[in-house]
C-alpha cells in the first residue's frame, strides 16, 4: 500500500454537534473544503497524546490495508467558538486553538454490532494483531470503535492506543509487553490466523514505513511542557517503541492465542 507523506490541513468553519459517547468530547464540524469531519480536540482529556495515538494508529492501520476514514489536520483559529453557548464546549474550543485531528465523517455509517455482524477469521485476526501491536485497550464489546459503512468494516478512534506515553517511563519494557488486555478484544474469538497475519504484517511495516508514519506527527504536538526531551527526541521514542514492539511480536501473538484458547 502506498504511503502519503503528509496529511491535508483544513480550517474548521462551523461546530455542528458534540459526540457525547466519546470521553474526550469529539464533535462533528464543517471545514473549509466543504466536507464534514469528526474533530478530536487537543484541549480535551489526554490532550495531544490522544491525537498522536489516533494519528499513528490510523495510519498504521491504513498502511496494513484496513478501511480507515481519511485523517486531516484541523486548524482552529483564536476566534472560533466564542459564540458557543455551552461553557464546557467553549472552554474545550478555547483550549484547542491550533492544529487538531479530523476524521472524515462517514455519513449514514452505523456502529459495529458483534451480535449482528460476523467478521471472517482472517479480518478478525488482522484487527486483533493491529490492536495488540498498538497496545490499544479500547476495541471491546463495550466500545467496538468500528463502523459499518457501505457494507464494510471501518476502524475508528485509536486514541487509547500507545498508553505508554501517558507515564513516559521505561518505554522499552512496555514495548515488550505481551499485552494481557487483548483478552477483552471484541474479535478475539474469531482470530484464528494470527501467526499468518504476523508474517504478512511484519513484511509491510518496515523501518522506513514506521519512520514515515511517526514523521507525520506535527512538531507542535511534540512540545510537551515539563519534559526534558526535545520534540525530535520524543518523536524518536515513538519510532523506537513501534520498532521494538514489532521485533517482539511473538510475545503479543502468544498472549492473544492463549487468551483465545481460554475463551473457546
Amino acid at each position: 500500500m502506498s504511503f502519503k507523506a503528509d496529511l491535508r490541513t483544513v480550517n474548521v468553519t462551523r461546530y455542528i454537534t458534540p459526540l457525547r459517547e466519546g470521553g474526550s468530547l469529539p464533535a462533528v464540524a464543517d471545514a473549509d473544503d466543504g466536507f464534514k469531519y469528526v474533530i478530536k480536540f487537543r484541549g480535551a482529556g489526554h490532550g495531544v497524546k490522544a491525537l498522536i495515538a489516533d494519528l499513528i494508529g490510523a495510519e498504521v492501520a491504513r498502511v496494513l490495508g484496513f478501511k480507515v476514514p481519511e485523517l486531516v489536520f484541523a486548524q482552529l483559529d483564536e476566534a472560533f467558538g466564542r459564540t458557543e453557548a455551552d461553557e464546557e464546549i467553549q472552554d474545550l474550543l478555547k483550549g484547542s486553538q491550533g492544529l487538531n485531528l479530523g476524521l472524515h465523517f462517514l455519513s449514514s455509517a452505523i456502529n459495529f454490532d458483534p451480535v449482528v455482524t460476523q467478521v471472517e477469521n482472517k479480518l478478525a485476526s488482522k484487527i486483533v494483531w493491529l490492536d495488540a501491536f498498538l497496545t490499544n485497550i479500547d476495541r471491546t464489546f463495550r466500545n467496538t470503535n468500528m463502523l459499518i459503512w457501505n457494507k464494510e468494516v471501518w476502524l475508528i478512534d485509536h486514541g487509547a492506543a500507545l498508553y505508554f506515553h501517558h507515564s513516559w517511563t521505561n518505554w522499552e519494557k512496555t514495548a515488550q509487553t505481551p499485552f494481557p488486555f487483548i483478552k477483552d478484544h471484541v474479535l478475539l474469538p474469531q482470530a484464528s490466523d494470527l501467526t499468518t497475519v504476523d508474517v504478512e504484517f511484519k513484511k509491510i511495516l518496515t523501518s522506513d514505513v514506521l519512520q514515515k508514519i511517526v514523521n507525520l506527527i506535527p512538531l507542535e504536538w511534540l512540545d510537551w511542557e515539563g519534559y526534558t526531551e526535545t520534540p525530535e527526541e520524543i518523536r524518536t521514542v515513538y519510532f523506537n517503541f513501534l520498532h521494538t514492539r514489532l521485533n517482539y511480536s511473538n510475545l503479543f501473538i502468544k498472549e492473544a492465542q492463549h487468551a483465545r484458547e481460554a475463551l473457546i
